[in-house]
């Protein structure tokens, strides 16, 4: 085996001698100038970096990347490198590529049998290089980087195996916080072949008990479907068609005298196939279908992994779930019709191509999926909708070129407010100003914009913000007290009012958001509640193993917490879910048999509750 070593010089004022804690800069300076050079070398072993003097304002990055004759003919997806991160059965609650709200599915969820603290391996040799804890989104996560240039993701877990343990929980002390995000030294972390890394849980945004599992190319951290690399998911049944939509797209387009997206029937025919009643149609039109599909052994409906369509035999458009990138994940709202995903909560994918459609999941493409249909010819359009296993279900939809009357105009509604997407648009609404930076959506439209001297509406859920729009509320007309318990609320239907982080300057209120709907000030006068969970005040807790309490707040949530015992902060590892916070006496921090715990929770707005309570332990 050989090493090649490349130098890498840079110039860069942000580049300091303490660029390596932050976790951005490597990616936001360093990593453009190398991905294109990288995109080639299959195995990189490590990567060394020297800093000469920050006076020099040259930095020189020694990536050493270890080739052979195997990894350069090495297959683009190896199949027999990995094993299971798991020693049950491989059964999906998710699949890759999964349509999820702003997002695609970036690995694939292993059920674990309703339960928690099953052991989770290392999938092949490798090093710890990113550990992160969180309340909500993957809850508790481990990254592991393999010499094979690929990095595996273990996310929701309960806790951590031997060793990373005790290693975060250091860290987590010496912070003084149970959030934390960590980068290990390469090699400081080593891990082997099926060795306990994790146990799984439900932590983070998870809906139950599962592993979220994601195999990464550790170059460009673009996420590829683990299925690829040989694991095994029993699947013998076909991906389930929901629904079929025809949508006029030109000017001049009609689909069954409709000038609006109109929904198609179909019957399932003798070889199992689909077949769409006729379609009469004019200009250029495109279809879209919801559908799902499950594994053998779960009952979950999961997402599909490849859409092909034919017109008259050509491929029109074809995409799969092979591998995405994390930075273009939100144009998922350009795939599936999202005014039909605001309405009815279902998610409609597009077999065509908008103009503002970003994603590389394309594979085949001509004049974007759009069919132009000419009045008197014939037209059979097929929608081939495949799993991984490659079970398919086939839907044919013949087309008749024919002009009819149209009986559903298209009657767009206007508003006094259209907004140009390319530029960015300010609006004084009275009680608050709205600011859409340029490229907050995806085109243009008519937005419904309704002033009022206490609450704003903007828009409904019909339409996707591509970027954070900007609310400024002004809050002059209350006294500072007032303000101090006030923040920027969106009301639900049933106009109870839901937090929205608040950033406070003198009289100016003012949120980020993407989320349309309605918006005014809210007060919070009510302080966070506590409760012991699991002990009495006086108790004798030599048998326990764990401290429990319930922290709550009936409005604007929890900001922090922090609990001390006999003045020494603790670790109380917070379950957003359960509204719980538990401290574990493993952690052997006490030094008398009298504890005296002491926990403080705030809210958003600074409403704070103290609860004080004295138990005894040996």
């Amino acid at each position: 085996m050989q090493t090649e070593c490349v130098t890498y010089k840079f110039n860069h004022p942000r580049l300091t001698s303490q660029f390596f804690g932050g976790y951005s800069s490597f990616h936001q300076v360093i990593w453009p100038k190398l991905s294109k050079s990288l995109f080639t070398h299959k195995n990189i072993g490590y990567i060394r970096i020297e800093l000469i003097p920050y006076n020099m304002r040259i930095y020189v990055l020694g990536i050493c990347v270890l080739l052979s004759k195997i990894a350069m003919g090495q297959e683009k997806y190896p199949k027999d490198i990995f094993q299971s991160p798991m020693d049950i059965p491989l059964v999906l609650a998710g699949t890759f590529g999964e349509l999820r709200s702003n997002h695609f599915h970036a690995g694939i969820d292993i059920k674990t049998q309703r339960r928690e603290g099953l052991p989770i391996y290392a999938i092949a040799d490798g090093t710890v290089t990113r550990i992160k804890i969180s309340h909500w989104g993957y809850g508790k996560a481990l990254y592991v980087a393999h010499p094979s240039g690929h990095t595996s993701v273990y996310a929701h877990l309960q806790k951590f195996g031997p060793g990373i343990e005790e290693y975060i929980k250091k860290a987590q002390y010496k912070k003084q916080s149970y959030e934390i995000e960590l980068f290990p030294d390469y090699g400081e972390l080593k891990v082997e072949k099926g060795n306990v890394i994790a146990y799984s849980g439900n932590s983070g945004s998870s809906a139950g008990p599962h592993l979220h599992f994601e195999i990464r190319n550790s170059v460009t951290e673009k996420p590829t479907n683990p299925l690829l690399y040989g694991y095994e998911v029993r699947d013998a049944t076909n991906p389930t068609l929901i629904s079929l939509f025809g949508y006029p797209l030109s000017d001049d387009a009609v689909v069954n005298q409709s000038a609006k997206k109109v929904q198609l029937n179909y019957s399932k025919q003798a070889d199992g196939s689909f077949l769409a009643d006729k379609v009469n149609a004019i200009g250029t039109i495109g279809f879209g279908f919801n559908s799902f599909d499950r594994q053998d052994l779960a009952a979950n409906k999961n997402g599909v992994y490849s859409v092909k369509q034919r017109v008259n035999g050509k491929i029109f458009s074809e995409y799969d779930f092979e591998t995405f990138s994390f930075a273009e994940t939100r144009y998922i709202n350009t795939l599936i019709d999202y005014e039909h995903f605001g309405k009815y909560k279902q998610r409609v994918q597009k077999a065509f191509k908008e103009p503002s459609n970003r994603l590389s999941i394309y594979n085949t493409m001509h004049n974007d999926g759009k069919i132009t249909i000419q009045e008197g010819l014939s037209y059979t359009v097929e929608l081939l909708i495949s799993d991984y296993e490659d079970n398919e279900i086939k839907l044919v939809i013949p087309v008749e070129g024919k002009r009819e009357e149209i009986k559903i105009p298209r009657n767009d509604d206007k508003t006094e407010n259209f907004v140009i997407a390319s530029k960015p648009n300010n609006y004084d609404l009275g009680a608050a100003k709205v600011y859409f930076p340029s490229n907050t959506f995806y085109e243009d439209f008519y937005i419904n914009l309704k002033k009022g001297k206490d609450t704003i509406t903007i828009h409904d859920n019909s339409v996707a913000a591509h970027r954070n729009f900007t609310i400024s509320f002004d809050a002059s007309p209350y006294n500072a007290s007032e303000r101090k318990q006030m923040f920027i609320a969106r009301l639900d239907l049933k106009d109870n009012p839901r937090y929205h982080r608040t950033y406070k300057r003198d009289n100016a209120f003012t949120t980020r958001t993407r989320s349309f709907g309605r918006y005014t000030l809210a007060k919070d006068t009510v302080a966070p509640t506590i409760k012991p969970r699991n002990f009495k005040e006086k108790q004798w807790l030599s048998n326990y193993s764990y401290l429990s309490l319930e922290i709550s707040d009936d409005l604007s949530g929890i900001y922090s917490y922090r609990a001390t015992l006999n003045g020494k902060w603790i670790l109380m590892e917070y379950e957003p879910k359960k509204k719980t916070i538990t401290y574990n006496f493993d952690d052997n921090i006490l030094d008398k048999t009298q504890c005296d715990l002491k926990v403080i929770v705030t809210d958003n707005v600074g409403n704070t509750t103290t609860f004080e309570q004295t138990f005894f332990r040996k």
